[in-house]
């Protein structure tokens, strides 16, 4: 049941995040809805999971691996919220670089979580877990790049552009796999969304002007090598909330256990109507016509 709670808070942060037309409070319920999962999902894996009488079968969404993945992939599309948050205020480009960082980290470590579960049951997962990697790289090597412009490094500036742009490239091809990955589950279109199209025209735009400037004023040497990125985020990252169980009722008490007894009133299995085939239901793509910054799986 909790489990389910916390998928709930999953979608209704989808939905709310793909409306057209969507508030400043409706994006604060979006990234705490997002981080109440998180704590949902991690108060499971750390409390309840381990004291399962039979163990989770691999690939299940109780499965170890599957929950840290819930946990760190809430974790990351909360700070999705918060980047894009930071850009519509025109926060410091070091700040918006760092926090893509971060995030795209994060992804990258979901991605890593699921690299030895069967890929029947994970590929399509990870196909979206290593595009939303190579965007969030191309947005950190992007605002870098502005920050080393705005530092009088222009030729590093240009190289972490043109880094961006690699990384741009690698998400959309990630897009079109992504799509095309056969799995459980909704397909996002995040290529064709204007977020991330936004991005596109940015890096375009952003390398455009800095080799301008270097033709112009500093005339600095482009080095070979992309530069490092060791961003640290100071603000903005995104923790689950803490979450516990409500009390045992005082009903739930050793006596009243003791008057359940499993081995009487069982029935032949063979007696048992065969149980119909659940079909699982179709989700709607969400297409925001609005730049809400974000997309959220």
């Amino acid at each position: 049941m909790a489990f389910n709670v916390a998928v709930w808070y999953t979608k209704f942060a989808s939905r709310l995040a793909g409306k057209e037309n969507i508030s400043e409070t409706e994006a604060k319920d979006v990234h705490r809805s997002l981080k109440v999962a998180a704590g949902i999902f991690k108060n499971l894996k750390e409390l309840h999971i381990p004291r399962l009488i039979t163990p989770a079968e691999k690939g299940r969404d109780l499965e170890p691996r599957v929950i840290d993945a819930y946990i760190i992939q809430s974790q990351a599309e909360a700070q999705e919220v918060t980047i894009a948050r930071a850009i519509e205020l025109k926060h410091n480009a070091t700040i918006v670089a760092a926090l893509s960082f971060e995030t795209a980290n994060f992804y990258q470590k979901a991605d890593h979580t699921l690299n030895t579960l069967d890929p029947e049951c994970s590929s399509k997962w990870r196909k979206y877990f290593q595009l939303k990697q190579h965007f969030y790289m191309a947005y950190a090597y992007c605002y870098h790049g502005q920050t080393l412009l705005a530092g009088d490094k222009c030729g590093e500036a240009i190289r972490s552009l043109q880094e961006a742009e690699k990384c741009y490239s690698r998400a959309e091809a990630l897009c079109k796999e992504y799509r095309q990955t056969k799995g459980p589950g909704s397909t996002a279109k995040p290529s064709e969304q204007l977020f991330f199209l936004k991005l596109g025209g940015l890096i375009k735009n952003t390398l455009e002007k800095c080799e301008r400037e270097n033709g112009f004023i500093y005339f600095h040497k482009i080095p070979a090598e992309a530069p490092q990125l060791e961003l640290k985020a100071s603000y903005g990252l995104a923790e689950p909330i803490s979450f516990e169980m409500p009390p045992l009722s005082e009903q739930c008490s050793a006596e009243v256990y003791a008057t359940f007894d499993l081995t009487k009133g069982a029935k032949n299995d063979k007696a048992k109507p065969k149980e119909e085939e659940v079909k699982p239901v179709k989700e709607p793509d969400l297409k925001p016509e609005k730049d809400t910054g974000c997309t959220i799986s």
